[in-house]
């Protein structure tokens, strides 16, 4: 009997959690509150990105999709978690635990070549500031996009079955709070040094390609703004790129501990955390990072603000009459 076969006869139970009841209550309450924060912060980004004409650049672009990207991420995986904190029943179907491992590893996917993209728009503005319209042109922008989405897409087609089809011997049980690649690795009763070594190629062509790639970037960048006389000149290009910069930090420390190890038993409960921490503590600081720290986000706020209340003020107010 195949694994796929094996798989489909009942439900996955997803352990989380489970083993600390006392924290399991603390944790719904945090991740709740973190999750809604989530929405919020990304849908607003979003929606300023598109609504103020002063941010239709390349870097909101790219930016409004990194936020959709978080938005989706952690929405693939952060409501079954709380279904699962917030009583006894810790089961996720068959085809529902398809589905999220299929987004976990696509999205995941698509945001570290994501990540890569901006670094390259950072590059560009910062390293060759005359031609960055003419370079960073609408026609390269959705490709470089498209490129990362159909990559990201493709490494989660070829990894998920692969996973899915391992044999499990009966083992239904999960010891994570959602259907991720290393976790369901760890269930199998047969050999896994196959999977788990195309696992590392994949992650060399998804995960650390891109980040050599960011840090190279950077390499250029820091030696531009280095060459910038005006101390505000360089302040400003520092500012540009921090955010990006802190956001690929947090992003690729927790994701390089998982993915480059994704077999290894020694610490489970350090791995659960370190997931909830990327899908759910980044997405969340990332409109934080964008928002504290660029003032083009905050003057667009402050616009798209002021212009609300000058429509209400004058709906208050209504047209003068004459008599």
């Amino acid at each position: 009997m195949d694994g796929t076969n094996e798989s489909s006869q009942g439900n996955f139970i997803l352990l989380g959690f489970s083993d600390r009841p006392h924290l399991e209550r603390i944790l719904f309450v945090v991740i709740l509150i973190a999750y809604l924060l989530t929405l919020v912060g990304n849908t607003t980004i979003i929606l300023v990105s598109q609504l103020d004409p002063h941010l239709h650049t390349p870097m909101y672009f790219f930016l409004t999709h990194l936020s959709f990207l978080d938005l989706s991420f952690t929405t693939s995986s952060i409501p079954q978690l709380l279904y699962n904190l917030s009583g006894s029943d810790k089961t996720i179907s068959y085809t529902g635990c398809t589905i999220q491992l299929f987004l976990f590893l696509g999205l995941g996917g698509v945001e570290c070549l994501l990540l890569a993209v901006m670094a390259y728009d950072r590059f560009v503005a910062v390293c060759k500031p005359l031609h960055y319209m003419v370079i960073m042109n609408p026609r390269l922008c959705l490709g470089l996009v498209l490129i990362a989405w159909g990559c990201g897409v493709a490494n989660s087609l070829v990894m998920s079955p692969v996973t899915l089809r391992l044999h499990r011997c009966g083992r239904h049980s999960v010891d994570h709070f959602l259907c991720e690649m290393p976790a369901l690795i760890r269930m199998a009763c047969v050999n896994t040094a196959a999977i788990e070594g195309t696992v590392f190629v994949l992650a060399v062509g998804i995960v650390l390609s891109p980040l050599v790639f960011i840090l190279v970037s950077y390499g250029y960048i820091v030696r531009a703004v280095l060459q910038i006389q005006s101390a505000s000149g360089r302040q400003k290009a520092f500012n540009t790129c921090g955010s990006h910069l802190t956001v690929v930090s947090l992003f690729y420390g927790s994701i390089i501990y998982m993915y480059m190890q994704p077999g290894k038993r020694s610490s489970q409960d350090q791995g659960k955390f370190l997931t909830l921490f990327y899908n759910i503590v980044t997405p969340l600081l990332n409109p934080l990072i964008y928002t504290l720290r660029n003032k083009e986000v905050k003057g667009a706020l402050r616009r798209l603000l002021l212009h609300d209340r000058e429509k209400k003020g004058v709906r208050v107010k209504g047209p003068d009459r004459h008599l």
